[in-house]
């Protein structure tokens, strides 16, 4: 645990500094980001938090396979290399994005790219737990759902980064839930606890918090697609390497089907908004006869604000909601009483009437001119 401790701090005291090195750098570039009619920041703020980021993030993996415990295993080194070399693609595709605005067919491309670069290095999801058994998957099936995992997780980190401090703090709130539950689970199950599943998510942690210090409401700095897209991706790396390394075997295989779901279900719940953003995302521009990645200002946190929540409480409410869902599911699985089932029920509702009862009133800015006016309500960095 010291180990990962470490770990954890490195990246994100490596990750803070930079990220001050990386905001003057795109500030003398001119690398910033305009405000847009579906933004909600009202002047220029500088790119490159992603860069600093995973700035953050190789410093502490190159850290971690130096460790005499994390660097004895071949598997996990092999594996931070691979997470590191696929992460730069996905950083670069970003940077690119941000800078030029790419066709969203062109990013996604990037996207495919990087995870076929995570495929080539072997890591990629093995098996598949189910409530009576666990399928081993063939080479094919296995890359497919590899590449298709890690688009949809880049892009629902993408699409929930549109509020200071947000897409972080929501991916280290489920990256932190996640690292407990793998820990945990291969220290009760007698298992090796260096994996690169715990260290991929103690890092991700690590390097949203470091960031969190120059995005936080009024943000100094945005992470960018290069941020949002290297979380989201190092968030499916986690899940995906989880499969390679814990043995199978080693799940419960009985009639309660909860413990043996949860490999799925976790990842599942560590990034439930981003999630259920993109598929509503999705499913609104479907139906309105939208492109599925045509940008608009409908997603939860527009709708949050224009229930009348400030901008901070916007985003403490989405923390609520992502702690309660990736963190409640941990405590029931590791706990397994009724009373962590009830604790988690009373959150749930509590936040729930935190949500739908607005502090103030204000105008609906779902698109159109109305969007000015919320727009100037906000507080100026």
């Amino acid at each position: 645990m010291r180990e990962y401790l470490l770990v954890l701090f490195v990246a994100a005291g490596a990750t803070y500094l930079l990220s001050g090195l990386c905001r003057n750098i795109a500030v003398r570039t001119g690398a910033l980001a305009t405000v847009r009619n579906r933004d909600v920041h009202t002047h220029p703020i500088p790119y490159f938090g992603g860069v600093a980021m995973f700035g953050g993030l190789a410093i502490a993996l190159l850290l971690a396979v130096q460790m005499p415990f994390l660097g004895r295993y071949t598997s996990v080194e092999h594996d931070a290399w691979a997470v590191l070399w696929a992460g730069l693609v996905i950083c670069v595709v970003g940077v690119l994005d941000d800078m030029y605005d790419m066709p969203a067919l062109v990013k996604l491309g990037g996207q495919v790219l990087a995870a076929g670069v995570a495929v080539m290095n072997g890591v990629r999801i093995f098996w598949i737990p189910l409530p009576d058994r666990i399928i081993s998957l063939d080479d094919t099936t296995s890359i497919l759902l590899t590449v298709i995992i890690i688009a949809i997780c880049v892009n629902a980190v993408n699409f929930v980064d549109g509020l200071d401090g947000l897409a972080g703090g929501i991916v280290a709130i489920g990256s932190g839930a996640f690292f407990s539950y793998a820990y945990v689970l291969a220290r009760e199950l007698g298992l090796e606890r260096a994996t690169t599943a715990s260290l991929i998510t103690v890092a991700t942690v690590g390097i949203s918090v470091g960031f969190l210090f120059h995005n936080w409401h009024p943000a100094k700095m945005f992470m960018g697609d290069s941020g949002a897209m290297l979380l989201g991706f190092l968030m499916a790396m986690s899940a995906i390497s989880f499969t390679g390394q814990l043995d199978s075997g080693a799940l419960p295989q009985s009639s309660d089907s909860f413990p043996a779901l949860l490999p799925i279900l976790l990842p599942v719940a560590a990034l439930a908004l981003p999630l259920l953003d993109l598929m509503l995302a999705w499913v609104r521009r479907t139906l309105n006869g939208q492109h599925p990645f045509q940008a608009d200002k409908q997603h939860l946190h527009h709708r949050l604000l224009a229930r009348g929540h400030s901008h901070w409480g916007a985003v403490l409410l989405m923390y609520g909601w992502s702690a309660v869902v990736s963190v409640g599911l941990v405590v029931i699985a590791l706990t397994n009483r009724s009373t962590a089932v009830w604790v988690v029920v009373g959150s749930l509702i509590t936040v729930l009437v935190l949500t739908i009862w607005p502090v103030r009133t204000a105008p609906s800015y779902i698109g159109g001119r109305e969007a000015e006016v919320v727009d100037r309500r906000l507080p100026r960095g």
